[in-house]
């Protein structure tokens, strides 16, 4: 049977319904392999539309705007986790997600204009049960505890659609050859690119060693 879920309260009777009224935590990275796994080798994916929490920014991400605004970005998401956690929907906060372009010409990785010019948007996905209702009611409190920058972040739907990716690892200075087989591989497939160059950061670079970083890198494409 198929059931839709308008909100938050027809979720949960929907849920009690079929039996599953003990709480369990929504990994939408394993709902949606696909878009979540990749290999060192480029592949074709079609990315559905999605719900992402999300704050632009411009400048070097080694700059003070870039940590203020995961802070902001982080602190609305697990906000979120826990206001829906309470209603009884749990849900892992996911990676964090990039898109990286300059204002004026092509993000070119061999000859890449001063890091001054870049503009990035850092995304969270979220379940599309979160809605803007609920993030009004938890802002408040975020803003009390985060301070101004939180009033960036923003609840939107992110529709990307056809699209290439591969797999990097090792660090994040080192992406620029697998970039370049990548955009080959998409023009040998009769495609090009369009859209916003995309990382999918999969490794917390706390916690993991340089040579050990898992990048998804992703770009939307078309035919030619």
């Amino acid at each position: 049977m198929l059931v839709v879920y308008h909100g938050v309260d027809s979720y949960i009777i929907s849920l009690t319904v079929y039996g599953l009224s003990e709480m369990t935590k929504l990994d939408l990275s394993k709902e949606l392999k696909g878009v979540y796994m990749a290999k060192k080798t480029p592949k074709l994916i079609d990315v559905p539309r999605s719900t992402f929490l999300a704050i632009d920014g411009k400048g070097d991400p080694n700059g003070e705007e870039y940590p203020e605004a995961m802070g902001a970005l982080y602190g609305a998401a697990y906000t979120l986790k826990f206001h829906y956690k309470a209603l009884g929907l749990d849900f892992k906060v996911m990676a964090l997600e990039g898109l990286w372009w300059i204002e004026d010409g092509v993000f070119d990785m061999d000859n890449p204009a001063p890091r001054g010019q870049w503009r990035w948007t850092s995304m969270i996905r979220v379940p599309d049960y979160v809605k803007q209702d609920a993030f009004d009611d938890v802002f408040p409190g975020l803003l009390e505890k985060r301070g101004e920058k939180v009033r960036e972040v923003k609840l939107v739907m992110f529709d990307e659609g056809l699209s290439a990716q591969i797999m990097h690892i090792g660090p994040y200075s080192e992406e620029t050859p697998i970039i370049n087989k990548f955009h080959e591989w998409v023009s040998e497939q009769g495609y090009r690119l369009r859209g916003k160059h995309h990382e999918i950061y999969m490794s917390d670079p706390r916690r993991t060693k340089p040579e050990n970083l898992k990048t998804i890198i992703r770009h939307p494409v078309e035919k030619r």
